[in-house]
């Protein structure tokens, strides 16, 4: 008998474990004897595991920043639609009853889609909506999804709505109540396959999620949930579903698997911990990888406890790609052992999307994209982030202009009020602009494409220059003299743009012919040089003020000021009350890169 999802979760948090969510096949088509050894027959069954993960929002193939169908270099597709009908094929293909579909997390937050059902038109109100994503989840006929950190982006309650929308458990053994430690959501799924000699094949997914949530997405889950590493929370789990009769074992984490973490020491665990997961937990078979954003087709780690291959896939992320694990079992002293797993993905780029899930979306799809290209005001002129990762942009000036307004007049009055205030801002995209002329929600959408909330966190001179010079380590050392080209210029050691920090309100030089940690130089605030003892407001989003990329400082400096409400709907708020920008009022060249002194551009 199945157990009732909604009694498993129960309607609290701290709601506990302890039993399987199972699910039954009906009888394959695929699985086949063939003979063995004398007169033993050896029986053996074939069956695909699809996946997906980082969704982020994209049901349909459409770009709202631009109000057009999606595109990119690559020509990559996005959404839900168009993985809908690659796993309609592989179904038909192999049968349904041989084929299970899961995803590894981050799937309601990312686009302006997922935004308007989160705050626009909340799944909580009081006659909320059904979510678009698990409208169309469900009806794709997802198995099990993971959680991954963005889940948490909007709060327990709009989570807990989404999860009861789903007609399939959203995993997480390691996203525990804070008090007891027990599962929050369910640790696993485990569902039964039935083949053609009679004999199941019970196969376990195991959800395990990301612990840097816990940094930020602290806001929302502080006292409520606690975290434990990926490691930990396996090794704790897998021998449970091997002693509950699991014959494949398939590992769903939201963790990428570079062995590396943006949160430095805030946190006792590894970030993007699914190769180490692989490597030190026996018994595991296979793990669909997410976080990271990487087309990862198939990587094979050993684990060094068994001598076995864990096959680890991850399909890209917006739905670009669908892994595909193909495994062969066969039946050996009474149970089944897995013979063979193999990955590879498929490109959603090569399929039209499905008219069953475009339909089923159609309203929604219309009330979002009406409300992203809503004009609510004007600008004197274009401005453009392609140049903002090395050059002071009025782009990015902006952004930190409207922080730094918005932080002053909260302060105003009171015990800080007199600190000079600074702000950060990043490039979140080079192809963002604020046009000439008519702005739209869709225009700042793109120019902030995170849901991040703006903080206030004081700051001396000293914390502030190891703060830059933290940031300055994004761009490639590059001697002085010879020509400089920008497209090998930034981006060292593989920094992401979203992890670099220009810094609105001083003045400094960047030197980039010197070792990172000894680049910033001539800071100064109001024409004067920046004393150690100095102290500042900064400026500064949640994630980086939580410790997203660790830089130094900023998560354990004092908090003057916060706000719930999005930094988009700032700027939004910001340019409707304004009803112009005009970057005369705020840009500057406050920064600049330099070779021994010498300005690069």
């Amino acid at each position: 008998m199945p157990l009732d999802r909604r009694k498993f979760l129960g309607s609290s948090v701290a709601t506990g474990a302890g039993a399987a969510l199972v699910g039954t096949a009906g009888p394959s088509a695929a699985a086949a004897q063939v003979p063995g050894g004398g007169a033993q027959r050896a029986q053996r069954y074939s069956f695909t595991v699809m996946g997906t993960t980082d969704l982020h929002g994209n049901v349909f193939n459409w770009d709202y920043a631009t109000d057009a169908e999606f595109d990119d270099k690559d020509h990559n597709d996005v959404g839900l639609a168009k993985i809908s009908t690659l796993v309609r094929r592989i179904r038909a293909e192999r049968g349904e009853r041989n084929t299970l579909l899961i995803d590894a997390g981050d799937t309601i937050q990312g686009t302006q889609l997922a935004y308007y059902y989160a705050k626009v038109d909340p799944i909580t109100g009081p006659n909320g909506p059904v979510h678009p994503m698990a409208k169309a989840m469900n009806a794709i006929g997802y198995d099990a999804a993971a959680l991954g950190n963005h889940e948490f982006n909007y709060g327990l309650s709009v989570l807990r709505k989404f999860e009861e929308s789903c007609d399939f458990p959203l995993l997480g053994a390691n996203a525990v109540d804070a008090k007891s430690l027990r599962p929050a959501f369910p640790p696993y799924w485990m569902t039964r396959l039935r083949t053609p000699c009679g004999r199941d094949v019970k196969v376990a997914v195991l959800g395990l999620t990301n612990p840097g949530i816990a940094i930020w997405d602290k806001a929302h889950v502080q006292g409520k949930l606690a975290f434990p590493g990926l490691e930990e929370q396996a090794a704790k789990w897998v021998p449970k579903l091997r002693s509950m009769g699991a014959d494949v074992v398939i590992v769903s984490a939201h963790s990428g698997t570079s062995g590396t973490s943006s949160y430095g020491d805030q946190l006792p665990y590894v970030e993007n911990a699914a190769a180490l997961v692989a490597e030190r937990v026996p018994g595991i078979d296979a793990i669909l990888v997410g976080h990271a954003h990487v087309e990862v087709p198939e990587r094979r780690v050993v684990n060094r406890a068994t001598g076995r291959e864990v096959v680890l896939s991850e399909p890209l992320k917006w739905g670009q790609r669908l892994t595909l694990f193909d495994f062969e079992v066969v039946r050996s002293r009474g149970r089944w052992a897995v013979e063979s797993v193999s990955a590879k993905v498929l490109n959603s780029n090569t399929v039209p999307e499905d008219p069953r899930i475009t339909r089923l979306l159609r309203t929604e799809q219309r009330k979002v994209v009406a409300y992203v290209n809503q004009v609510i005001g004007r600008s004197k002129t274009e401005m453009t982030a392609a140049e903002a990762p090395y050059k002071d942009t009025p782009v990015l000036e902006f952004i930190a202009h409207v922080q730094a307004e918005a932080v002053r007049k909260a302060l105003a009055g009171g015990e800080f009020a007199k600190l000079p205030v600074l702000s950060q801002a990043s490039c979140f995209s080079r192809t963002a602009a604020v046009p000439a002329g008519a702005v739209t929600i869709r225009a700042m959408a793109a120019l902030y494409p995170f849901d991040n909330t703006l903080e206030a966190r004081v700051l001396t001179g000293k914390q502030l220059r190891e703060y830059l010079e933290f940031s300055a380590r994004y761009y490639v050392r590059t001697p002085a003299g010879g020509p400089v080209d920008p497209a090998k210029l930034t981006n060292a050691e593989g920094i992401p743009d979203y992890n670099y920090d220009a810094v609105s309100g001083v003045s400094y030089e960047i030197d980039i012919a010197r070792e990172p940690g000894q680049r910033i130089a001539k800071l100064s605030f109001e024409g004067k040089p920046v004393a150690d003892d100095a102290r500042f407001v900064l400026a500064v989003n949640n994630y980086r003020a939580g410790g997203g990329g660790n830089f130094p400082h900023v998560a354990k400096a004092q908090q003057v000021w916060s706000t719930s409400e999005e930094i988009r709907n700032v700027i939004i708020g910001w340019v409707k009350e304004t009803g112009e920008i005009d970057e005369a009022r705020f840009a500057s060249v406050g920064w600049r890169l330099t070779r021994d002194g010498v300005p690069v551009f």
